[in-house]
């Protein structure tokens, strides 16, 4: 069960707009890591709206299909004191979504969630506050602050006591 409401809106059978599902069904989570819900997925861009099907079903890979895009909600909560268990846990997550770069051992020095993607992603802070981390520097993300990441190495690391929602799409993208 989800925890947050996503509603898909489309044409009912009369041709009229209406709300078509109410609940958000690809959920991933990692108790004390991650929770993480794919609202939607396409595999194509432009998208093809004649599709009925729900399409947040169709992906458990980190990222999208080829020529596609994922919109994502991701909640973090706290960073754990125990960083070789959320290294651990965060490799063996890398082997399930398929993830194409695995981090170095000089990326995970650096923060346990450490990755790379072939993607543009696109997120904004919605709830809570979080550090983006990259190679070089971090910066403080706040509700309301957004980031733009192209294709390079970030983490996420939430110093606070609560947890961060983030949201945004990761669109397949050339490197």
């Amino acid at each position: 069960m989800a925890k947050w409401k996503r509603y898909v809106v489309g044409p009912d059978q009369n041709g009229k707009s209406a709300v078509l599902m109410e609940e958000a069904t690809n959920v991933q989570e990692q108790p004390g890591i991650f929770y993480r819900v794919t609202l939607w997925s396409t595999r194509e861009v432009p998208v093809d709206n004649t599709i009925t099907t729900d399409r947040g079903n169709e992906t458990s890979t980190r990222e999208p299909f080829p020529g596609g895009l994922l919109f994502r909600a991701l909640e973090i909560p706290p960073d754990t004191d125990d960083k070789d268990k959320h290294i651990e846990t965060l490799r063996k997550l890398n082997v399930e979504v398929k993830q194409k770069h695995p981090p170095t051992e000089e990326d995970l020095a650096r923060h346990p969630s450490m990755h790379r993607t072939d993607t543009l992603d696109c997120l904004t802070c919605i709830k809570g506050e979080i550090y983006l981390v990259t190679d070089v520097d971090e910066a403080l993300m706040r509700p309301g602050d957004s980031v733009v990441i192209r294709g390079t190495n970030h983490a996420w690391s939430n110093r606070s006591g609560k947890p961060c929602l983030l949201v945004g799409c990761m669109i397949d993208a050339t490197r």
